[in-house]
């Protein structure tokens, strides 16, 4: 059973930056893809970004790219998102889910990923 654990997230003001870590446990992360997720209040959940498992693919929706990088540290079981440039449409839960069936590449989509973090969240405000 895969299970996934976010940290990092807390208030910040526009412009500032957040670097989101997702831990993965019970298994090895070499035989995972990962994808970030947000959810706002009274919004639908939108994927964010994913890595495919040898971090040569990533994928980032049209609002963060540019301002945000998705990394992965095998060797430590962790995969990173690093936030910059941050303004209050980014507010939101942010979960990070896995994949471990075989999909090439990675996908934005929420129903290709099997296992879901609880989520921090990420305020921007002043």
């Amino acid at each position: 059973q895969v299970q996934l654990v976010e940290s990092g997230g807390g208030p910040v003001q526009p412009g500032g930056s957040l670097r989101l870590s997702c831990v993965v446990s019970g298994g090895t992360l070499d035989n995972v893809v990962i994808g970030w997720f947000r959810q706002a209040p009274g919004k639908e959940r939108e994927g964010v970004s994913c890595i495919s498992r040898s971090a040569n693919s990533a994928y980032y929706v049209e609002s963060v790219k540019g301002r945000f990088t998705i990394s992965r540290d095998n060797a430590k079981n962790t995969v990173y998102l690093q936030m910059n440039s941050l303004n209050p449409e980014d507010t939101a839960g942010y979960y990070c889910a896995a994949r471990r069936r075989y999909i090439y590449g990675c996908s934005g989509s929420e129903s290709a990923y099997d296992y879901w973090g609880q989520g921090t969240q990420v305020t921007v405000s002043t």
